[in-house]
């Protein structure tokens, strides 16, 4: 596995809300690597519709998002960006990859060696995260119904199990930045 794992030029991160994949792809993007955000799709299009920014106007979004495209949606919309990015950047970040079906179309299209890391942490710690975050705070029983709606619904847990790599957060941000940094360190995953 890890000769096939040498050279990888895109790293998607992968984990249930709260894990700590944005903490760990702020932290890439400050280091130069080029990112982007699945679930940011959701977001701009609710707010290009006018929108409250929340959990239900999100998941119409998603809904609709992933009817009009199937469950690849947000690789399938996102594709173009990503592959122009891998002609200007040795490297990329895919933060939030959410469907196995994503995760196959991006395997067969993307057109380069793609590393998956699962950032994981336990679910009463993700859930006091969501609570306590600036932005989109989600109560526990919001919290709990996303993590079901991305099980049931989104596929989630596919590209989690299929993960390449996982990172246990369950401490301080700044241990998982390390932890992240010498993985990139032991992939010759450099900017």
């Amino acid at each position: 596995m890890a000769g096939e794992l040498a050279e990888p030029r895109a790293l998607a991160l992968v984990g249930m809300p709260g894990a700590g994949k944005t903490v760990c792809a702020r932290h890439l993007q400050r280091r130069g690597f080029f990112t982007l955000r699945f679930g940011a799709l959701v977001v701009d299009e609710v707010r290009r519709r006018g929108w409250e920014v929340n959990p239900a106007n999100e998941s119409i979004v998603r809904e609709e998002m992933r009817q009009r495209h199937g469950m690849a949606a947000m690789a399938l919309i996102s594709l173009p960006t990503l592959q122009a990015a891998l002609r200007r950047h040795q490297r990329i970040v895919i933060d939030g990859l959410y469907s196995f079906s994503e995760y196959k179309l991006l395997a067969e299209r993307l057109g380069a060696p793609l590393v998956l890391v699962a950032i994981a942490a336990p679910r009463q710690l993700r859930y006091q995260r969501l609570a306590s975050r600036a932005e989109r705070p989600l109560s526990a029983a919001e919290a709990r119904e996303r993590d079901i709606q991305e099980i049931e619904k989104l596929e989630k847990g596919g590209p989690i199990a299929m993960a390449d790599y996982t990172l246990l957060n369950d401490q301080k941000p700044a241990e998982l930045l390390q932890r992240l940094n010498e993985l990139l360190r032991s992939l010759s995953f450099a900017p």
